[in-house]
């Protein structure tokens, strides 16, 4: 060994130290930033045409989990919810997905202590007709069905209500606040797509 590589040697040990110190600060940083980004938001992917022409299916959008933390849900607002047959999720499968899970999209239509009525195609909160331009086409007419809603109960239905799952099936049901993962905050993809999801507040 020569003489100037002995001395080189030393000098580059700081060298690859500061390195794997570099490496390792960013690999947790980035592992910080994963946990907070998905702990505060979800990303889910529309399938199906249940909320057509709102969303619409293969569009992306983006979910504000913390929305409900201090708030409650309100009348127009979209949430993502996991069906009344499903488990609660954990904190670490909130955060990567549970495989098989298949959350929904829907809109409230009613809240806590409402009464609900469908007749004859028509949504009837509290006696009241409810306005919903939102709507793909009118509801088909079916057999009346009417709900009292409790603490906690939430009614959900989607917008394109001929080809809607949603809490007019036994299946389902009422969703409480506990069920929902959170409000819908924005579709990002396709870029042509992207925009801030608005909620509809009915004049009544």
């Amino acid at each position: 060994m020569t003489q100037s590589q002995s001395q080189g040697h030393p000098r580059q040990r700081p060298l690859i130290m500061r390195v794997i110190r570099e490496l390792i600060e960013t690999v947790l940083l980035a592992a910080a930033i994963f946990v907070i980004v998905n702990t505060i938001s979800a990303r889910f992917r529309i399938e199906g045409e249940s909320m057509k022409d709102s969303f619409q299916n293969g569009q992306y959008i983006i979910v504000n989990r913390m929305s409900y933390r201090f708030n409650t849900p309100v009348r127009g607002d979209v949430v993502v919810f996991f069906p009344t047959a499903t488990p609660p999720s954990n904190w670490w499968e909130n955060l990567i997905g549970r495989s098989g899970q298949t959350d929904l999209i829907k809109r409230i239509v009613a809240v806590p202590g409402d009464t609900v009525e469908i007749k004859a195609g028509d949504l009837y909160v509290n006696g009241d007709k409810m306005v919903e331009p939102y709507l793909h086409e009118p509801m088909h007419p079916t057999e009346t069905q009417r709900w009292q809603l409790s603490t906690g109960q939430f009614l959900v239905l989607g917008d394109n209500r001929n080809f809607s799952k949603d809490s007019r099936a036994t299946h389902i049901g009422p969703v409480t606040i506990e069920q929902i993962v959170g409000k819908v905050w924005a579709v990002y993809f396709p870029i042509q797509d992207w925009r801030i999801v608005s909620p509809y507040r009915s004049p009544v």
